[in-house]
């Protein structure tokens, strides 16, 4: 794969940053993180199936969905999307709500067009706190982001 995710895990400072480049132009990268019938297809690890409880990709709206595998254990993620600029910038909170104790990130993408119809997404999410973006870690998020991406592509070039 010549498409890497990149994370960035500083030591001082509870955040992480994250970039990946695409083969795709950034309206397309952007419109398969903004349209739940693209979004469900992509997100997350292989293996697990997701539904869309609520999906409204606007400045103001929000959303949930929820992911479960063959063990029929289920996951649920939630925000807000405080601000969207179409094909460009996305700002939006998220939570797992398994966790307890309301750990709700605040986290932004841009979307980047490149030459020869290539793009670059790149964000940050912040943390409330160094504990809650380890446990973020440990629990396999860099995992389920690369695979997502990886699933991306395949949606895309399909």
């Amino acid at each position: 794969m010549t498409n890497q995710l990149k994370l960035t895990v500083p030591e001082d400072s509870p955040y992480v940053d994250y970039e990946r480049e695409f083969d795709f132009p950034a309206a397309a990268v952007f419109r398969a993180h903004s349209d739940p019938k693209i979004f469900v297809q992509w997100i997350g690890p292989r293996g697990l199936n997701t539904r869309i409880d609520a999906f409204d990709c606007r400045s103001g709206g929000g959303y949930r969905f929820i992911q479960s595998g063959d063990d029929g254990i289920e996951y649920a993620f939630r925000g807000v999307f405080h601000t969207v600029r179409k094909n460009e910038f996305v700002l939006q909170t998220f939570e797992f709500e398994g966790y307890p104790g309301d750990i709700v990130t605040l986290e932004y993408s841009t979307f980047e067009d490149l030459p020869d119809g290539r793009s670059r997404l790149t964000g940050r999410s912040l943390y409330p706190s160094f504990e809650s973006r380890e446990r973020y870690l440990k629990d396999g998020m860099e995992a389920g982001i690369a695979a997502g991406y990886e699933q991306l592509d395949g949606l895309l070039g399909g």
